[in-house]
């Protein structure tokens, strides 16, 4: 009984750790941990990272400009609502300093109806990140460390991508 729960283990853990067949997917073999991560609600109310500890994070940074951004948004509003991800927290951090209307535009357009956005807090939260472009996504784990990070876009609907995230719920 032992052997079989070990290799159930090794088996699971394993595959948690290999890269889904996607090219913009690099997940960190050291986990990244950062304090404070701050960014603001369309009221500029500060919401802090730490404050969602126990619950799957994804930080999608972005902007009403960027067509991959555009691209890729309806698919990230489906993952949301993906059932056996229901521990999931997407968050859409817009960096592009996009007003409000201009942002909740952006949303209409592409019908997208499960996600709210956000703000960074005037770029603090690009700049601690080391954000190289958008979007990115980066993914943190219920312990608020980062594990794995998503440069440039990807269908977020892709069935090896939330076979994957879901060993992370």
């Amino acid at each position: 009984m032992r052997f079989l729960i070990i290799f159930i283990f090794l088996i699971s853990n394993t595959f948690a750790n290999e890269v889904p067949d996607i090219k913009n997917i690099s997940i960190h073999k050291d986990l990244k941990k950062y304090d404070d991560l701050v960014f603001l609600d369309r009221k500029k109310n500060e919401l802090n990272l730490k404050d969602f500890k126990g619950e799957l994070i994804l930080l999608n940074f972005w902007a009403t400009w960027c067509a991959p951004c555009k691209e890729e948004m309806p698919s990230l509003d489906k993952l949301q609502i993906v059932e056996n991800l229901n521990n999931l927290k997407i968050f859409p951090i817009n960096v592009g300093n996009d007003s409000i209307e201009k942002s909740q535009k952006f949303f209409d357009d592409l019908n997208i109806k499960n996600l709210d956005f956000y703000y960074d807090n005037p770029k603090t939260l690009a700049k601690k990140l080391s954000l190289r472009g958008i979007p990115t996504s980066i993914l943190i784990n219920k312990d608020g460390k980062e594990f794995a990070r998503i440069l440039g876009s990807i269908d977020f609907e892709n069935k090896k991508f939330i076979q994957w995230l879901s060993f992370y719920n």
